[in-house]
């Protein structure tokens, strides 16, 4: 049995989204991770009809889902007054996971203050909670991104919460880029949590306040032109990330799950998951 399964995030393809199926059986993928926010995706325009094709295209292509992405954008969880209405968006996000067997939702929360005593820590508590309780009521997993902190303190965060249904997805990249993070040692201090991964490199250009990073996410998304001047995401081998150690941290933690290429930059993202595809399978064989 392989020490892991390869997926790809199918949006990154940039394609509508049974070709992008295709082209990940193309690419060796075993699996994808879909978003789920908007579109042909979104909770709220499928229909038991919608759920069962995508069920069958996933099929016909081979192919599993490893995650939905929930990540609805903005300030995550931290703004109380919108958090009812993306808690409820995001429960129903969970359900179309289940619909179409996946168990994993991930999402980007926002930045965890390093004051637990603050009034934005307490807000994100109480959210990230009612999601994590309900996900585990459902037997999934409502998984955290790493990046906008360092794996320390979300460990911390993750503690304080009351419910099992609480998960971590690593997104290695995302530390080296923001945080200057080490990834080997996030995946050791996250070890419990960890349930879904990504396959991502990168290097941190200039170093700033992480608050500084996500507002401009908020703001503009991943198209930002002001983020270019923090960091830059590589092809995998070609930045900070230690694929090497870091296969090797997953491997002895006991995590045997998806390493999800996401190439979120870039002119022609299928050379580029291809060669990251062929990168992962490489580093796999000689484990």
């Amino acid at each position: 049995m392989a020490a892991f399964s390869i997926g790809v995030m199918a949006d990154s393809l940039r394609l509508p989204f049974e070709d992008s199926l295709k082209k990940c059986r193309e690419l060796g993928a075993d699996g994808v991770q879909l978003y789920a926010v908007e579109g042909e995706m979104s909770p709220e325009t499928q229909t038991p009809e919608t759920i069962a094709l995508k069920r069958c295209q996933l099929e016909d292509n081979g192919l599993e889902v490893s995650a939905l992405c929930g990540d609805l954008g903005g300030h995550g969880f931290v703004v109380a007054t919108e958090n009812p209405t993306k808690i409820e968006r995001s429960k129903r996000i969970v359900d179309l996971a289940l619909e179409l067997g996946s168990y994993v939702v991930t999402t980007h929360i926002g930045v965890i203050p390093a004051d637990s005593g603050s009034d934005r820590y307490k807000v994100m508590q109480e959210a990230c909670n009612q999601l994590a309780e309900y996900a585990h009521k459902q037997g999934a997993w409502f998984a955290i991104e790493t990046g906008p902190e360092p794996a320390v303190r979300l460990r911390k965060f993750l503690d304080s919460l009351d419910s099992k249904g609480v998960g971590v997805n690593l997104d290695p990249a995302n530390l080296v880029m923001v945080t200057g993070d080490d990834p080997v040692a996030a995946v050791r201090v996250l070890a419990p949590y960890i349930v879904h991964t990504h396959a991502k490199d990168g290097v941190m250009l200039k170093k700033t306040d992480p608050q500084v990073i996500y507002d401009f996410f908020a703001e503009g998304g991943i198209g930002d032109l002001r983020l270019e001047e923090y960091f830059l995401e590589t092809p995998l081998g070609k930045g900070w990330v230690d694929f090497d150690a870091y296969l090797k941290a997953l491997r002895e933690i006991g995590y045997n799950g998806y390493l999800v290429v996401e190439r979120e930059v870039g002119s022609d993202p299928a050379e580029d998951i291809r060669v990251a595809v062929e990168f992962l399978q490489g580093k796999i064989e000689k484990m």
